[in-house]
């Protein structure tokens, strides 16, 4: 689970301060997919930097798994942020020379995954990647799979430590309908199956149907408590 309790956020401006995120609590509970929306400008990445322990707010308290993020030094923040939350960036910022499945052991190797027998790592590799649906391209470098598809190898990396977090950040802009479905399917899919705690940032609400509730920033205000959003989830994820 994860709890922003009274978080705010400024920045300066010239000689004053602008508010990017102001007095907002909101709990993300295990295994839901709590939406964030909100216009331009309206403090839903400085929220999610936040979350994910990359900024330390002005005040609040960010929980994450009963650890207060919000005190940690900075070490102990990398620390936390290393082994409890898995974060999935607008573009898939995948490292160009190395495989899929690569991708994941370097993230493992990084989250203390060289402790485990490497055969048990790889094989944690591989199933996540056919959790993804991409179990047949492991040995494929980024340019040689789709948007889609890179996208995807982004999420199963974000998973490789079994986060019980998972902080995800617009991942459908740069996706055409189709794709930016079928990656949100597939986020609702692993965190009802892996019960994370999943905040999705997004300002397109096309693909709502695959979020659990939603919460609407404005101004760096929450102007609503966390809806439940109806629907099926518009799209499956292909195998």
């Amino acid at each position: 689970m994860i709890r922003l309790d009274d978080v705010t956020l400024t920045f300066p401006d010239g000689d004053a301060r602008i508010t990017a995120v102001d007095h907002v609590s909101l709990e993300a509970p295990a295994g839901v997919v709590t939406g964030v929306t909100g216009p331009s400008g309206s403090g839903k990445s400085s929220l999610l930097a936040v979350a994910a322990t990359l900024i330390r707010p002005d005040s609040g308290h960010v929980w994450i798994d009963d650890v207060d993020a919000a005190t940690l030094t900075r070490n102990a923040a990398t620390a936390l942020r290393r082994d409890h939350i898995g974060i999935v960036f607008q573009q898939s910022n995948l490292v160009p020379a190395l495989t899929a499945r690569e991708q994941l052991l370097v993230m493992a190797e990084l989250g203390g995954g060289g402790h485990r027998r490497r055969a048990a790592v790889r094989r944690h590799a591989d199933e996540l990647l056919d959790a993804v649906g991409l179990a047949q391209h492991g040995g494929k470098r980024p340019a040689q799979l789709s948007g889609g598809q890179r996208q995807r190898v982004a999420i199963a990396r974000a998973l490789v430590n079994d986060p019980s977090v998972l902080l995800v950040d617009e991942p459908t802009s740069a996706l055409d309908q189709e794709r930016g479905a079928a990656v949100m399917a597939l986020v609702a899919e692993l965190t009802h199956e892996r019960r994370t705690a999943t905040v999705l940032v997004t300002h397109d609400l096309v693909h709502r149907g695959a979020l659990d509730r939603l919460v609407t920033l404005v101004d760096g205000r929450i102007t609503d408590g966390g809806r439940p959003v109806p629907g099926p989830v518009e799209a499956t994820v292909s195998r």
